[in-house]
């Protein structure tokens, strides 16, 4: 060739001399095949050199050894293309992948598909090798582009050359197929690690196709090499045979290239897209196509076949995965072979000369649900890898798959998007409430909003907190509800009213009933109760009549109504007819009735429960959704997100308001009296301070709440996508009470005895509310020290339990101390004493341990039961000089005292504001009596998992160390902010040393009158314990609680925990109530 090679003999002098010399003269010649101007040149010049060696007869296997290169001519079938293309022109050298059994058989797999699988479609190869598949696809499909990507930078240059041999003819001249474009039109090749190309340029891919290296390197440092062009031939030919580990858990079967380039084509292909690999079936069929299930694909074989073991591949690498492993890989011996042998006897066989195979399969796979599982990948990949291996999205029905993977989905969108989990109001989200009221709107016709549905943890939950709140003497109660209610409620014969101020568990007596209407209503006009609760028999549920009829009684008598359509309700797109629903579609829901509905009915998790109650009478609503702020604390907000989505994959394809709101006629009819609240509710609902709910109008500061909204840890958020994304988890996994025995031993040096109970619930106050209504079984007297958390103190009100206070002084931060306590335990009968610490719950000072010591020394002398509570503690920054408790010690000597200890994980370590409660209990201390109080909500399992991984994390001392520390560090120098703030207001702050609250006195606020505009309207007052709460939310949004909820005059609680941009607008909001009052 003028200008380069004088005559072929020249040429080939060149490229005999090394690999390297044959490399070099071939790129130099590619120089010319790029050039336009020496192109036809370049290109006869290639196909005289073909016809040389032919007419020489000299034979591949010699070109190669002895020119380092080979031209051969790949035969493809006589119809192939649209020219009638017979073959393919293609170049090889050593150091790059050759054309064998390998990818023919995955060539033949692409045959399988219809012509339209790659017409007009993006396409990726990779380990395109010499590029002769990419070509060949171009050449039969017409494909608007391929891309072939290849790891070695040799393979891509040689790639270029054989695109160029097959887009010109011998004389140089462009070959032009149907559509008027050449191969250069459509193929091109790029240096890729994987997909890497594509995923830096952008380009969204329709086709994703792989034959690449499935066996682990014998020598692992080998692959740790820079891949260069220079690199030696050995190099750069392993790389078409092993690869290194990537990081799954399919590199134990050699699967982690593989599963790589699957995940990376998760990310860029197109949510139709399909990707095609070449699968050994060395691991045996069934990993083979796990490896696609699990990551969200629908897998379909399309060929498969066997082919001999390549003789320059070592497989011992598979024999010493064998070695530490019971899985076995899959081998044959010859062709013909049927009966599978493993790695090690087909290594020795194959060294001992004999011929060994293996299965060769080809996949095509699809995402399942592409947009949501690309959103879950691109989650992962946003710093959670580790736990990709956990994820398992193969589902045998797709009614499954259709639930989890949204809410993967989800699930992975909340924890990407959001730093921390944000506040949810104890109604429930109002999120999950919209799409309740949207779905009975749109299914079932019912007019509903988000302000006729609260949100509760459970059935059983919303049945016994309606129970609590009207404390009937007699209640008729359907015999498929009752399992979870007190047992003294279900023993009790007293159905006379006997006395006015009962507690929660006197003078509510329960009687069971059967479903059938007219069986419970006969026994309704009987027995005349006060509270009917009951479901609807199946064959009576789906007409309204049996509804209507139990309506007309219990309005006759003054009974109220809970009416319970669990079975019956469906999340489905075609739910079933349910009565109920019919008659609220036409008619709105009298005054004495509301609606129950447990949501049991998931795909994926028996045991995940949440529920609504449905009621139209305001003051009935209000009181029901009050109940769990007070009784349970608040709903865990999994189960709301999960249930959220399924409601939200039932509404997301309905074009909304498409019918006009139902037109409902009231009934004009009066009912007689019904029973009202009981008196301790009503006390706790009118004067104790409870949450304030935001409107579509209002934005809330909120530095009232006993909840975490700092960032959420990396680990944390991990842990909780992993126990949703893992299938089969076993209960051992589960199992949180030997790590929490640890955390506690590790945390307040108390040991936990294989006799002690540990006993579970979605967050502490409900675990506290127990030992409450224990305390009043017993007929105890629970002593609270003045200045305790009010959520607290007003449940134990609500219950109707015989409170003492303790007083405290300010002087000495609000402390219990042995004095007081024991001038107190001299004239109480049966004490139940309630301590806050280490960390004290709002005041944010510290017990150190010789106070504690003789608070427990004093309790220990006077009999009582004690019940310490440590879920405030956990965070303490200002604590210098102390040096933590040794319960052991401080109960030592003291054999049948009975302590309990309570707590919750979202202090002590840093949950993101994950809720979970704990309570233990010592041998003796009323474990009985706590069981007969059922309808505990215990934590579901994903949670308990969540748990358990971070408390492991915990005893490592690893991850979430450092976040416990810069948590500490935060949240004192907050504390330092918020006091410097307050003081500057002319607020007095009592110093705190832990925890996320502190309690601050308004001294230069009181008595000073303030006064509001705000659309028209005015608000004045004169400021007081009894209105600085309201005053300051009135007037700047920022919500704290008042001296009525700390239980001290003048003072209130502010919490710190807030996200960062909420705690700066809440110091803002300080200052400006300053300036208004000023």
């Amino acid at each position: 060739m003028s200008g380069l090679y004088e005559s072929i003999d020249e040429f080939l002098n060149k490229c005999s001399e090394s690999g390297d010399s044959a490399y070099s003269a071939l790129r130099s010649l590619l120089e010319r095949l790029e050039n336009p101007e020496t192109r036809i040149a370049a290109r006869v010049f290639f196909a005289r050199l073909q016809k040389k060696l032919h007419d020489d007869g000299a034979s591949s296997q010699h070109c190669l050894q002895t020119y380092h290169f080979q031209i051969q001519d790949i035969y493809l079938q006589p119809d192939e293309g649209y020219q009638n293309r017979k073959k393919l022109t293609m170049m090889v050298i050593p150091s790059i992948f050759m054309p064998e059994d390998w990818s023919f058989t995955f060539f033949e797999g692409l045959n399988r598909h219809p012509d339209s699988i790659f017409k007009d479609r993006t396409v990726a190869e990779l380990g395109c090798g010499n590029g002769w598949i990419s070509i060949a696809i171009a050449d039969k499909w017409l494909p608007s582009k391929v891309y072939g990507l290849d790891i070695n930078p040799r393979a891509v240059k040689i790639s270029w050359i054989n695109l160029y041999l097959n887009a010109f003819d011998e004389n140089g001249q462009p070959v032009f197929d149907q559509e008027n474009k050449t191969l250069l039109d459509r193929v091109e090749f790029y240096e890729s690690d994987l997909l890497s190309y594509c995923r830096d340029n952008h380009i969204e891919l329709e086709r994703i196709v792989g034959c690449i290296p499935q066996i682990l390197n014998p020598n692992p440092d080998a692959m740790s090499k820079i891949i260069t062009e220079n690199a030696s031939e050995e190099f750069l030919h392993s790389l078409s045979n092993y690869c290194a580990l990537q990081g799954f858990v399919e590199d134990q079967f050699g699967l982690g290239l593989i599963a790589r380039a699957v995940e990376e084509g998760i990310d860029i292909i197109k949510p139709m897209g399909i990707m095609i690999f070449n699968m050994g079936g060395r691991p045996g069929q069934g990993v083979c196509q796990r490896l696609f299930e699990r990551r969200g694909l629908c897998v379909n074989k399309l060929w498969q076949t066997k082919i001999l073991q390549a003789s320059d591949t070592d497989i011992s690498a598979l024999v010493e995965i064998e070695k530490n492993n019971p899985h076995r890989f899959e081998f044959f011996m010859g062709l013909v072979g049927d009966q599978p042998i493993c790695a090690r006897t087909a290594w020795a066989f194959g060294k001992a000369g004999g011929r060994i195979s293996h299965a060769l399969s080809v996949y095509s796979c699809q995402l399942r649900h592409p947009n949501q599982v690309k959103k879950i990948f691109e989650f992962l990949k946003n710093g959670f890898h580790d736990i990709s291996n956990s994820l398992d999205l193969s589902f045998e029905d797709d009614s499954v798959a259709d639930e989890k993977i949204p809410f993967l989905a989800y699930l992975a969108g909340v924890l990407n998007d959001s730093s921390g989990f944000p506040y949810e109001p104890p109604i429930g989200s109002k999120r999950f409430r919209d799409l309740i009221a949207g779905f009975m709107r749109t299914y079932h016709h019912v007019p509903l909003s988000a302000d006729n549905v609260a949100i509760f943890p459970s059935r059983a939950t919303a049945i016994e907190n309606a129970l609590q709140l009207f404390s009937p003497r007699l209640a008729i109660v359907d015999e498929h509800l009752t399992r979870h209610l007190p047992r003294q409620w279900l023993t009790s014969l007293e159905i006379e009213d006997k006395k006015e101020n009962k507690s929660a568990t006197e003078g509510i007596t329960v009687i069971e009933a059967p479903r059938q209407s007219d069986l419970m209503i006969e026994l309704i006009k009987k027995l005349r109760p006060q509270v009917v609760v009951t479901g609807i028999a199946p064959f009576e549920a789906i007409t309204s009549s049996a509804f209507e009829h139990l309506l007309r009684v219990t309005r006759e008598i003054g009974s109220r109504l809970f009416i319970d359509i669990s079975d019956q309700f469906e999340l489905s797109s075609l739910p079933t007819s349910i009565g109920v629903l019919k008659y609220l579609a036409r008619t709105p829901l009298p005054s004495h009735a509301a609606i129950v509905c447990g949501l049991l009915r998931n795909q994926v998790y028996t045991d995940l429960e949440v529920a609504f109650v449905i009621s139209e009478e305001q003051t009935t609503f209000d009181a029901l959704s009050r109940s769990v702020e007070i009784l349970q604390g608040n709903t865990a907000l999994t189960s709301q997100y999960y249930y959220g989505c399924l409601f939200h994959e039932l509404l997301s394809f309905q074009l909304p308001d498409r019918r006009p709101p139902a037109e409902r006629e009231a009934e004009d009819v009066k009912s007689r009296d019904m029973i009202g609240f009981s008196s301790s509710a009503i006390s706790v609902l009118s004067q104790s301070e409870l949450s304030v709910r935001e409107t579509e109008k209002t934005s809330i500061l909120h530095m009232d709440v006993d909840q975490i909204f700092l960032p959420t840890p990396t680990p944390v958020k991990a842990a909780i996508f992993e126990s949703f994304a893992r299938q089969n988890v076993t209960e051992s996994e589960c199992d949180v009470t030997p790590n929490l025995t640890q955390f506690v031993k590790n945390a307040y040096n108390f040991t936990v005895e294989h006799t002690a109970e540990v006993i579970y619930a979605d967050f502490p106050l409900a675990l506290f509310n127990k030992l409450v209504l224990c305390c009043i079984e017993e007929g105890g007297s629970l002593c609270i020290p003045a200045g305790s958390n009010g959520c607290y103190l007003s449940a134990a009100k609500f219950l109707n339990a015989n409170i003492v206070s303790i007083p405290t002084q300010a002087e000495l931060g609000f402390k219990l101390t042995e004095k007081q306590l024991s001038l107190v335990l001299e004239s109480v009968n049966k004490p139940w004493v309630y301590i806050s610490g280490p960390t004290i719950n709002p005041t944010g000072l510290l017990y150190s341990n010789a106070e504690m010591k003789s608070l427990l020394t004093v309790c220990a002398k006077y009999g009582a039961r004690v019940i310490i509570d440590t879920s405030f503690s956990g965070v303490e920054f200002n604590s210098k000089g102390w040096d933590g408790w040794n319960l052991d010690a401080c109960l030592t000597g003291k054999p049948s005292f009975n302590v309990c200890l309570l707590g919750g994980l979202f202090f002590k370590i840093p949950s993101g504001g994950l809720a979970y409660g704990f309570l233990v209990l010592k041998q003796g201390f009323l474990a009985n009596s706590f069981h007969c109080f059922l309808g505990l909500n215990k934590p579901h399992s994903t949670i308990r998992y969540t748990a358990k991984k971070l408390l492991e994390l915990g005893e490592q001392k690893l991850d979430l160390t450092g976040v416990a520390q810069e948590q500490g560090i935060m949240l004192a120098t907050r504390f330092n902010r918020l006091k410097e703030t307050l003081e500057k207001c002319g607020w007095e702050v009592i110093e705190a040393c832990g925890g996320v609250s502190m309690i601050a006195k308004p001294s230069t606020y009181l008595g000073k009158s303030i006064k509001l505009e705000k659309d028209g309207n005015t608000w004045e007052a004169k400021l007081s314990d009894t209105n600085i709460r309201e005053a300051m939310l009135r007037a700047t949004g920022l919500c704290i609680n008042g001296p009525s909820w700390t239980g001290i005059p003048g003072y209130c609680r502010f919490t710190l925990a807030l996200e960062d941009g909420d705690f700066d607008r809440a110091l803002d909001c300080i200052l400006k109530f300053k300036q208004l009052v000023k």
